[in-house]
C-alpha cells in the first residue's frame, strides 16, 4: 500500500501542474484544449535541457531542464494566445490543432535526440543520467520509515508543484490580480469598461498556464519514467494531458482542490497496474483492466452533472469561457 500511495503522489504532480496551468488559462476565459500538446512540447524541451547538461552538477541539470521546458511550452502557448486572443480564432479548433502539433513535434524531436546520441533501432530508448538529480530526496527521509518515504521521499519538483498550486489558489482568491483575472473570465466587456487591460491579462495567464503545464510534461520522463525516454513518450503525455483537462472540471476550477484531486486521479491512473497485488487470487483480462482507465472520466462527468444541478455559480466555469472577446462590440 505504501508503494501504491508513493507512486500515486509521483504521478499526481504531473496531473497537478497540467490542471493548474489549464485553470489559470480558463480563468482568463480561454478553453485551451491544446494543453496536452503543450505538455508534450514541454517534455521535449526538458529532455533537451537534460541532454545538454548531461554529466554536470545536479543544480544545472535541473535548471536547464526546467528553463527549456518553460521556454518550449511558453512558445506553444504564445502561438495559441496569438491565434485566439489577437486573431480571435475558434478556441476549440486552435487547441485541438495545437495538441496534434505538440504530439507530433515531441515525437519527432525526441526521436532525433535519440539518434543524435547514437542509439538506433526499433523501439530505441534513451536513458538520461541527469534523472538522478530529479529523483534525489531529503537525506533524512530514509530514517523516518514509511512516513518519511511518503512525505519527504520525493524529488524537489514535487514540492515545487504543490507550492505552485497553493500560490495559484492564494492569487486567485486573495489578490487584486486574481480578482481582475476572474473578472476577465466572467465578463471581459465589463472588465474592459472598468479599466482592466483584457488583452494583457489573457496573454499573461495563457503563457503562465502553458509554462506550468510544460513543467508537468517534463516530470513524466524525468520522474515517472525514471529518465527513460522513447518514441511513445508523446502519446502517453498527451493522454495524461487530456486527464488534466478533465481534472479541471473535477476540481471545480479551484487550484486548492487540485492537490487532493490530482492524487485521486494519480491513484486511479496506476490502479490497474496494482490489481494483481490487491487481488492476488483474482484474474483480470486486458479489457477489464482497461475499463479502470475510464473511471477518472466517469467521475468527472458525475461531478459536472451534480454541479450543474446544484447551479451554484462558484462551482461552475467562467461565464465567458471559450468565447472570443470583440472589443468593438462592447
Amino acid at each position: 500500500m505504501v508503494e501504491f500511495v508513493f507512486q500515486a503522489i509521483s504521478i499526481a504532480v504531473i496531473f497537478l501542474l497540467g490542471c493548474v496551468g489549464e485553470i489559470l488559462t480558463e480563468k482568463a476565459g480561454h478553453l485551451n484544449l491544446g494543453i496536452p500538446g503543450i505538455m508534450c512540447v514541454g517534455a521535449a524541451g526538458g529532455v533537451l535541457g537534460v541532454v545538454i547538461a548531461n554529466n554536470v552538477n545536479g543544480f544545472l541539470s535541473i535548471l536547464l531542464a526546467v528553463v527549456f521546458a518553460i521556454i518550449f511550452a511558453s512558445i506553444a502557448g504564445l502561438i495559441y494566445a496569438f491565434l485566439t486572443v489577437s486573431l480571435r480564432c475558434n478556441q476549440n479548433v486552435t487547441g485541438l490543432a495545437l495538441t496534434i502539433f505538440g504530439n507530433g513535434f515531441a515525437s519527432v524531436f525526441v526521436n532525433s535526440v535519440i539518434k543524435i546520441q547514437g542509439i538506433n533501432g526499433h523501439g530505441a530508448m534513451l536513458s538520461l543520467a541527469g534523472n538522478k538529480f530529479f529523483m534525489a530526496h531529503l537525506p533524512f527521509a530514509d530514517k523516518l520509515g514509511d512516513f518519511g518515504k511518503l512525505v519527504f521521499g520525493h524529488g524537489v519538483l514535487v514540492y515545487v508543484a504543490i507550492a505552485i498550486a497553493i500560490a495559484a489558489a492564494i492569487i486567485l482568491s486573495f489578490t487584486r490580480i486574481g480578482l481582475n483575472l476572474r473578472s476577465v473570465g466572467e465578463s471581459p466587456a465589463t472588465a474592459d469598461a472598468a479599466g482592466i487591460n483584457v488583452t494583457k491579462y489573457k496573454y499573461v495567464f495563457i503563457l503562465l498556464g502553458s509554462a506550468i503545464a510544460g513543467l508537468g510534461g517534463l516530470l513524466y520522463p524525468m520522474q515517472l519514467m525514471a529518465g527513460t525516454v522513447g518514441s511513445t513518450m508523446s502519446s502517453t503525455v498527451e493522454g495524461i494531458g487530456w486527464l488534466c483537462v478533465a481534472l479541471v472540471i473535477f476540481t471545480l476550477w479551484k487550484p486548492a482542490l487540485a492537490v487532493p484531486g490530482s492524487i485521486i486521479f494519480g491513484a486511479l491512473y496506476i490502479f490497474p497496474t496494482f490489481l494483481s497485488k490487491f487481488f492476488p487470487d483474482a484474474t483480470f483480462t486486458f479489457a477489464a483492466k482497461k475499463l479502470f482507465d475510464l473511471i477518472p472520466y466517469i467521475a468527472t462527468i458525475i461531478v459536472l452533472i451534480i454541479t450543474s444541478i446544484m447551479g451554484k455559480k462558484e462551482n461552475l466555469g467562467p461565464a465567458s469561457l471559450g468565447v472570443s472577446y470583440f472589443r468593438e462590440d462592447r
